[in-house]
Protein backbone atom coordinates (compact mmCIF):
# COMPACT_ATOMS: atom_id res chain seq x y z
CA UNK A 1 0.00 0.00 0.00
CA UNK A 2 3.03 2.32 -0.07
CA UNK A 3 2.91 5.56 -2.37
CA UNK A 4 5.53 4.87 -5.13
CA UNK A 5 7.91 7.65 -5.92
CA UNK A 6 11.44 7.09 -6.90
CA UNK A 7 14.11 6.39 -4.48
CA UNK A 8 16.46 9.19 -3.09
CA UNK A 9 13.25 12.18 -4.35
CA UNK A 10 13.32 15.71 -2.81
CA UNK A 11 10.54 17.09 -1.88
CA UNK A 12 10.39 19.00 -4.89
CA UNK A 13 10.63 16.88 -7.00
CA UNK A 14 8.38 14.54 -5.33
CA UNK A 15 5.47 17.38 -5.39
CA UNK A 16 6.53 17.80 -9.30
CA UNK A 17 5.94 13.87 -9.76
CA UNK A 18 2.41 13.69 -8.40
CA UNK A 19 1.45 16.81 -9.86
CA UNK A 20 2.12 15.19 -13.32
CA UNK A 21 -0.72 12.86 -13.06
CA UNK A 22 -3.58 14.04 -14.66
CA UNK A 23 -2.05 17.45 -15.31
CA UNK A 24 -4.03 17.66 -18.73
CA UNK A 25 -7.22 17.03 -16.97
CA UNK A 26 -6.15 20.41 -14.13
CA UNK A 27 -5.15 22.86 -15.86
CA UNK A 28 -7.39 24.19 -18.47
CA UNK A 29 -9.15 27.64 -20.25
CA UNK A 30 -11.68 28.21 -16.77
CA UNK A 31 -14.24 30.26 -17.15
CA UNK A 32 -13.49 32.68 -14.43
CA UNK A 33 -16.91 33.83 -13.22
CA UNK A 34 -17.39 37.50 -12.29
CA UNK A 35 -18.87 36.59 -8.77
CA UNK A 36 -15.40 34.53 -7.63
CA UNK A 37 -13.77 38.12 -5.73
CA UNK A 38 -16.76 39.13 -3.93
CA UNK A 39 -16.02 41.97 -1.53
CA UNK A 40 -17.57 41.86 1.34
CA UNK A 41 -19.36 40.07 4.13
CA UNK A 42 -18.58 37.16 5.94
CA UNK A 43 -17.61 32.79 5.83
CA UNK A 44 -18.24 30.93 7.54
CA UNK A 45 -15.24 28.12 8.39
CA UNK A 46 -15.42 24.73 9.96
CA UNK A 47 -11.29 23.62 9.70
CA UNK A 48 -8.23 22.03 11.51
CA UNK A 49 -7.62 24.01 14.42
CA UNK A 50 -3.76 24.80 13.20
CA UNK A 51 -4.70 25.38 9.22
CA UNK A 52 -5.26 29.60 8.95
CA UNK A 53 -2.74 30.91 11.32
CA UNK A 54 -3.36 34.83 11.90
CA UNK A 55 -1.89 36.75 9.55
CA UNK A 56 -3.49 34.32 6.91
CA UNK A 57 -6.55 35.22 7.61
CA UNK A 58 -5.48 38.94 7.94
CA UNK A 59 -4.43 39.54 4.28
CA UNK A 60 -7.45 37.74 3.18
CA UNK A 61 -9.98 40.14 5.41
CA UNK A 62 -7.50 43.33 4.20
CA UNK A 63 -7.78 42.51 0.43
CA UNK A 64 -11.42 40.87 -0.15
CA UNK A 65 -13.51 42.67 2.88
CA UNK A 66 -14.77 39.12 3.97
CA UNK A 67 -14.79 38.35 7.78
CA UNK A 68 -13.40 34.44 8.35
CA UNK A 69 -15.75 32.97 11.03
CA UNK A 70 -13.07 30.20 12.36
CA UNK A 71 -13.73 27.42 13.92
CA UNK A 72 -11.12 25.08 14.65
CA UNK A 73 -11.78 21.33 15.07
CA UNK A 74 -9.58 18.30 15.90
CA UNK A 75 -10.93 15.05 13.50
CA UNK A 76 -12.93 14.45 11.41
CA UNK A 77 -15.54 12.70 13.85
CA UNK A 78 -15.87 16.51 14.83
CA UNK A 79 -16.47 17.62 11.73
CA UNK A 80 -19.45 15.31 10.69
CA UNK A 81 -21.01 15.78 14.41
CA UNK A 82 -21.17 19.42 13.60
CA UNK A 83 -22.27 19.07 10.08
CA UNK A 84 -24.72 16.57 11.16
CA UNK A 85 -26.30 18.68 14.29
CA UNK A 86 -27.27 22.02 12.19
CA UNK A 87 -27.70 19.49 8.60
CA UNK A 88 -24.63 22.21 7.72
CA UNK A 89 -26.36 25.13 8.57
CA UNK A 90 -23.87 27.90 9.87
CA UNK A 91 -21.40 26.49 7.94
CA UNK A 92 -20.13 27.28 4.65
CA UNK A 93 -16.96 25.23 4.16
CA UNK A 94 -15.87 22.45 6.34
CA UNK A 95 -12.18 20.30 5.76
CA UNK A 96 -12.30 16.69 5.27
CA UNK A 97 -9.85 14.18 5.11
CA UNK A 98 -9.38 12.59 1.44
CA UNK A 99 -10.30 9.07 2.83
CA UNK A 100 -13.62 9.90 4.27
CA UNK A 101 -15.70 10.54 1.46
CA UNK A 102 -17.39 6.62 2.44
CA UNK A 103 -18.52 8.28 5.11
CA UNK A 104 -20.06 11.35 3.35
CA UNK A 105 -21.59 10.34 0.20
CA UNK A 106 -25.04 9.39 2.19
CA UNK A 107 -25.38 12.49 4.05
CA UNK A 108 -26.71 15.03 1.72
CA UNK A 109 -24.82 17.72 3.66
CA UNK A 110 -22.52 19.08 0.78
CA UNK A 111 -22.65 20.36 -2.76
CA UNK A 112 -20.44 20.44 -5.58
CA UNK A 113 -17.56 22.66 -6.44
CA UNK A 114 -18.44 24.67 -9.77
CA UNK A 115 -14.23 24.72 -11.23
CA UNK A 116 -15.03 27.51 -13.77
CA UNK A 117 -15.44 29.76 -10.50
CA UNK A 118 -11.97 29.10 -9.60
CA UNK A 119 -9.53 30.90 -11.42
CA UNK A 120 -6.59 29.32 -10.16
CA UNK A 121 -7.34 25.81 -10.13
CA UNK A 122 -3.91 25.41 -12.03
CA UNK A 123 -1.82 25.59 -8.81
CA UNK A 124 -3.42 22.92 -7.44
CA UNK A 125 -1.63 19.63 -7.04
CA UNK A 126 -3.23 17.13 -10.27
CA UNK A 127 -3.33 13.83 -8.35
CA UNK A 128 -4.49 15.11 -5.12
CA UNK A 129 -7.22 16.97 -7.46
CA UNK A 130 -8.30 13.41 -9.24
CA UNK A 131 -8.80 12.07 -5.82
CA UNK A 132 -11.69 14.88 -5.59
CA UNK A 133 -12.79 14.02 -8.85
CA UNK A 134 -12.98 10.07 -8.10
CA UNK A 135 -14.09 9.67 -4.47
CA UNK A 136 -15.79 12.55 -4.12
CA UNK A 137 -18.20 12.89 -7.33
CA UNK A 138 -21.21 11.84 -5.27
CA UNK A 139 -23.98 11.50 -7.92
CA UNK A 140 -21.79 12.20 -10.52
CA UNK A 141 -22.72 15.90 -9.62
CA UNK A 142 -18.84 16.85 -9.47
CA UNK A 143 -16.45 17.13 -6.93
CA UNK A 144 -17.48 17.75 -3.36
CA UNK A 145 -14.23 17.85 -2.35
CA UNK A 146 -10.82 20.39 -3.24
CA UNK A 147 -6.99 19.48 -1.58
CA UNK A 148 -5.88 22.40 0.31
CA UNK A 149 -2.64 20.63 3.03
CA UNK A 150 -0.97 17.04 3.06
CA UNK A 151 0.87 15.80 5.46
CA UNK A 152 1.72 12.53 7.29
CA UNK A 153 1.56 10.96 10.63
CA UNK A 154 4.90 9.30 12.01
CA UNK A 155 6.91 9.18 14.91
CA UNK A 156 8.08 12.45 16.87
CA UNK A 157 10.66 12.79 20.12
CA UNK A 158 12.52 15.06 22.48
CA UNK A 159 15.95 15.11 21.21
CA UNK A 160 17.31 16.46 24.54
CA UNK A 161 15.60 13.22 25.94
CA UNK A 162 15.27 10.39 24.19
CA UNK A 163 16.92 8.51 20.67
CA UNK A 164 14.98 6.11 19.22
CA UNK A 165 16.87 2.75 19.89
CA UNK A 166 18.90 1.67 17.15
CA UNK A 167 18.80 5.17 15.58
CA UNK A 168 16.34 4.79 13.21
CA UNK A 169 12.16 5.49 14.85
CA UNK A 170 9.52 3.15 14.49
CA UNK A 171 5.82 2.95 15.59
CA UNK A 172 7.10 0.33 17.80
CA UNK A 173 8.80 2.97 20.10
CA UNK A 174 5.71 4.25 21.62
CA UNK A 175 5.10 0.88 22.59
CA UNK A 176 8.59 -1.42 23.82
CA UNK A 177 9.54 0.70 27.35
CA UNK A 178 12.01 2.47 25.49
CA UNK A 179 10.43 5.69 26.85
CA UNK A 180 9.30 4.58 30.04
CA UNK A 181 5.41 4.97 30.04
CA UNK A 182 5.99 8.63 28.47
CA UNK A 183 4.42 8.36 25.09
CA UNK A 184 1.71 9.83 22.94
CA UNK A 185 -0.79 8.87 20.30
CA UNK A 186 -4.64 9.20 19.22
CA UNK A 187 -6.29 5.98 19.53
CA UNK A 188 -7.51 4.94 16.56
CA UNK A 189 -4.37 5.96 14.33
CA UNK A 190 -1.88 4.40 17.47
CA UNK A 191 -3.56 1.44 16.98
CA UNK A 192 -2.97 1.01 13.55
CA UNK A 193 0.87 2.08 13.90
CA UNK A 194 1.06 -0.67 16.74
CA UNK A 195 -0.40 -3.04 13.48
CA UNK A 196 2.07 -1.84 11.38
CA UNK A 197 5.10 -2.33 14.10
CA UNK A 198 3.23 -6.10 14.72
CA UNK A 199 3.74 -7.01 11.06
CA UNK A 200 7.28 -6.40 11.90
CA UNK A 201 8.15 -8.71 14.32
CA UNK A 202 5.61 -11.23 13.52
CA UNK A 203 3.05 -10.75 15.59
CA UNK A 204 0.98 -9.58 12.45
CA UNK A 205 1.71 -11.19 9.06
CA UNK A 206 2.56 -8.86 6.49
CA UNK A 207 0.10 -6.93 4.79
CA UNK A 208 -2.49 -7.50 7.63
CA UNK A 209 -3.37 -3.68 8.30
CA UNK A 210 -4.05 -2.76 5.03
CA UNK A 211 -6.05 -6.34 4.32
CA UNK A 212 -8.40 -5.28 7.45
CA UNK A 213 -9.69 -2.71 4.91
CA UNK A 214 -11.79 -5.42 2.90
CA UNK A 215 -14.24 -6.67 4.60
CA UNK A 216 -15.41 -6.68 8.20
CA UNK A 217 -15.14 -10.27 8.45
CA UNK A 218 -11.10 -9.86 7.48
CA UNK A 219 -10.96 -6.87 10.02
CA UNK A 220 -11.88 -8.48 12.62
CA UNK A 221 -9.49 -11.06 13.70
CA UNK A 222 -6.47 -8.96 12.70
CA UNK A 223 -7.80 -6.17 15.04
CA UNK A 224 -8.43 -8.47 17.69
CA UNK A 225 -4.90 -8.95 18.37
CA UNK A 226 -4.03 -4.98 17.50
CA UNK A 227 -6.40 -4.73 20.84
CA UNK A 228 -5.40 -6.99 22.74
CA UNK A 229 -1.46 -5.97 22.17
CA UNK A 230 -2.47 -2.29 22.63
CA UNK A 231 -4.12 -3.25 25.88
CA UNK A 232 -1.47 -5.00 27.22
CA UNK A 233 1.05 -2.54 26.88
CA UNK A 234 -1.24 0.01 28.04
CA UNK A 235 0.99 1.24 30.26
CA UNK A 236 3.51 2.79 27.86
CA UNK A 237 0.48 5.97 27.20
CA UNK A 238 1.19 8.56 29.29
CA UNK A 239 -1.58 10.32 27.39
CA UNK A 240 -3.93 10.50 24.25
CA UNK A 241 -4.02 13.39 21.92
CA UNK A 242 -6.69 14.89 19.85
CA UNK A 243 -5.63 17.62 18.15
CA UNK A 244 -2.53 20.19 17.42
CA UNK A 245 -1.85 21.57 20.86
CA UNK A 246 -2.54 18.58 22.80
CA UNK A 247 0.40 17.23 20.72
CA UNK A 248 2.34 20.36 21.59
CA UNK A 249 1.67 20.51 25.36
CA UNK A 250 2.47 16.76 25.43
CA UNK A 251 5.69 17.32 24.92
CA UNK A 252 6.43 21.27 26.41
CA UNK A 253 4.31 20.72 29.39
CA UNK A 254 3.20 16.93 29.99
CA UNK A 255 7.11 15.36 29.73
CA UNK A 256 6.20 13.01 26.52
CA UNK A 257 9.40 11.72 25.54
CA UNK A 258 8.28 10.08 22.07
CA UNK A 259 4.75 9.94 20.36
CA UNK A 260 3.35 9.04 16.97
CA UNK A 261 1.96 12.60 16.05
CA UNK A 262 0.74 14.84 13.05
CA UNK A 263 4.06 16.49 11.51
CA UNK A 264 2.72 19.76 11.73
CA UNK A 265 2.71 20.69 15.48
CA UNK A 266 6.11 19.36 16.17
CA UNK A 267 7.88 20.91 12.80
CA UNK A 268 6.39 24.08 13.88
CA UNK A 269 7.95 23.42 17.50
CA UNK A 270 10.98 22.48 15.77
CA UNK A 271 11.05 26.17 13.38
CA UNK A 272 10.29 27.87 17.20
CA UNK A 273 13.47 26.40 18.49
CA UNK A 274 11.88 23.69 20.74
CA UNK A 275 14.17 20.14 20.95
CA UNK A 276 11.35 18.09 19.17
CA UNK A 277 12.13 15.81 15.74
CA UNK A 278 9.70 14.02 13.63
CA UNK A 279 10.42 11.69 11.54
CA UNK A 280 9.38 8.93 9.17
CA UNK A 281 9.28 5.38 11.15
CA UNK A 282 11.10 2.07 8.87
CA UNK A 283 7.79 1.43 8.61
CA UNK A 284 6.64 4.35 6.24
CA UNK A 285 4.79 7.65 7.68
CA UNK A 286 1.05 7.36 7.15
CA UNK A 287 -0.02 10.06 4.42
CA UNK A 288 -3.68 12.06 4.28
CA UNK A 289 -4.88 14.87 2.31
CA UNK A 290 -7.44 17.61 4.09
CA UNK A 291 -9.52 19.25 1.90
CA UNK A 292 -12.61 22.06 1.20
CA UNK A 293 -15.87 21.15 1.08
CA UNK A 294 -19.18 23.07 0.59
CA UNK A 295 -21.69 23.14 2.89
CA UNK A 296 -25.80 22.56 0.89
CA UNK A 297 -26.67 24.92 3.12
CA UNK A 298 -23.71 27.65 2.84
CA UNK A 299 -25.47 30.95 3.13
CA UNK A 300 -22.24 32.68 1.70
CA UNK A 301 -21.21 31.11 -1.55
CA UNK A 302 -19.65 34.35 -3.48
CA UNK A 303 -17.51 34.54 -0.05
CA UNK A 304 -16.68 30.55 -0.06
CA UNK A 305 -15.58 30.71 -3.49
CA UNK A 306 -13.70 33.90 -2.93
CA UNK A 307 -11.89 31.97 0.35
CA UNK A 308 -10.88 29.04 -1.98
CA UNK A 309 -8.82 31.70 -4.54
CA UNK A 310 -7.09 33.23 -1.58
CA UNK A 311 -6.10 29.64 -0.55
CA UNK A 312 -4.94 28.24 -3.91
CA UNK A 313 -2.60 31.13 -4.45
CA UNK A 314 0.79 29.87 -4.42
CA UNK A 315 1.91 33.22 -1.89
CA UNK A 316 -0.34 32.79 0.89
CA UNK A 317 -0.46 28.89 1.08
CA UNK A 318 3.60 29.16 1.07
CA UNK A 319 3.83 31.49 3.92
CA UNK A 320 1.63 29.83 5.88
CA UNK A 321 3.71 26.64 5.90
CA UNK A 322 6.05 28.13 8.21
CA UNK A 323 3.59 28.35 10.93
CA UNK A 324 0.98 25.45 10.78
CA UNK A 325 4.42 23.04 9.70
CA UNK A 326 2.40 20.89 7.26
CA UNK A 327 2.79 20.86 3.01
CA UNK A 328 0.30 22.45 0.74
CA UNK A 329 -1.65 21.26 -2.01
CA UNK A 330 -0.07 23.76 -4.16
CA UNK A 331 2.28 23.63 -6.28
CA UNK A 332 5.30 26.16 -5.95
CA UNK A 333 3.94 27.41 -2.69
CA UNK A 334 6.55 25.84 -1.05
CA UNK A 335 9.07 28.58 -2.91
CA UNK A 336 7.42 31.39 -0.36
CA UNK A 337 8.11 28.98 2.73
CA UNK A 338 11.28 29.38 4.35
CA UNK A 339 14.27 27.60 3.94
CA UNK A 340 13.96 26.63 7.34
CA UNK A 341 10.92 24.10 6.40
CA UNK A 342 12.69 22.91 3.22
CA UNK A 343 15.95 21.64 6.11
CA UNK A 344 12.51 20.35 8.35
CA UNK A 345 11.41 18.11 5.44
CA UNK A 346 14.34 16.72 4.03
CA UNK A 347 15.08 15.74 7.45
CA UNK A 348 11.35 14.18 8.30
CA UNK A 349 11.65 12.31 5.39
CA UNK A 350 14.89 10.85 4.45
CA UNK A 351 16.14 8.35 1.98
CA UNK A 352 13.59 6.15 0.49
CA UNK A 353 11.02 7.85 3.33
CA UNK A 354 8.63 9.52 0.43
CA UNK A 355 9.22 6.54 -1.41
CA UNK A 356 7.83 4.38 1.23
CA UNK A 357 4.75 7.07 2.37
CA UNK A 358 1.50 4.67 2.99
CA UNK A 359 -1.51 6.42 1.87
CA UNK A 360 -4.09 5.82 3.87
CA UNK A 361 -7.06 3.91 2.16
CA UNK A 362 -10.75 5.10 1.36
CA UNK A 363 -12.48 4.33 4.72
CA UNK A 364 -16.30 3.40 4.73
CA UNK A 365 -18.80 3.58 7.40
CA UNK A 366 -18.31 -0.53 8.74
CA UNK A 367 -14.75 0.14 9.06
CA UNK A 368 -15.49 3.68 10.71
CA UNK A 369 -17.66 2.07 12.89
CA UNK A 370 -15.59 -1.26 14.00
CA UNK A 371 -12.97 0.46 14.24
CA UNK A 372 -13.90 2.91 16.65
CA UNK A 373 -15.32 -0.11 18.68
CA UNK A 374 -11.87 -1.31 19.18
CA UNK A 375 -10.74 2.04 20.07
CA UNK A 376 -13.30 2.41 22.63
CA UNK A 377 -12.38 -1.22 24.63
CA UNK A 378 -8.53 -0.10 24.59
CA UNK A 379 -9.35 3.71 25.40
CA UNK A 380 -11.67 2.07 28.26
CA UNK A 381 -9.16 -0.37 29.85
CA UNK A 382 -6.14 2.65 29.77
CA UNK A 383 -8.52 4.77 31.42
CA UNK A 384 -9.36 2.31 34.15
CA UNK A 385 -5.61 1.64 34.37
CA UNK A 386 -4.73 5.37 34.51
CA UNK A 387 -7.18 5.58 37.20
CA UNK A 388 -5.81 2.93 39.23
CA UNK A 389 -2.15 4.35 38.75
CA UNK A 390 -3.07 7.72 39.71
CA UNK A 391 -5.03 6.88 43.17
CA UNK A 392 -2.21 4.48 43.86
CA UNK A 393 0.27 7.87 43.66
CA UNK A 394 -2.01 9.55 45.59
CA UNK A 395 -2.26 7.24 47.93
CA UNK A 396 1.69 6.90 48.00
CA UNK A 397 1.37 10.42 48.54
CA UNK A 398 -0.78 10.97 51.42
CA UNK A 399 0.85 8.55 53.39
CA UNK A 400 4.76 9.04 52.92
Amino acid sequence: MAMKTPGNVSRRKFIKATGAVGAAAAIGPWVVSSKVLASSGEVNVLMWSDYLPPDYLADFTAESGITVNYTGIGSNEEIINKMKATKGKGVDICSPTNVRSGQWIDLDLLQPWDYSRIPNMGNVNPAMLKVGDKEWNFGDAGSHWLPQIWGTEAVSWRVDLYSPPGGEPSYGNIWDGSAEGNTMIRPHSGMLGAGLYMETIGELGTGDVWRAYQSEDIMRPIWEKITAFCIANKGQIKLFWNDADAQKNGFLNDGVLVGQTWDGPPLAMKTAGEPVQYQAPKEGALAWVDGMSLSKAAANVDQAYAFVEFAFRQEPAGKAIDQHGYNSAIIGADVHASDNYKKNFSEAYPGPALANLNPWPAEPQWYADVRTEYRNKFVNAWSFYSFKTADARIFKCEHR
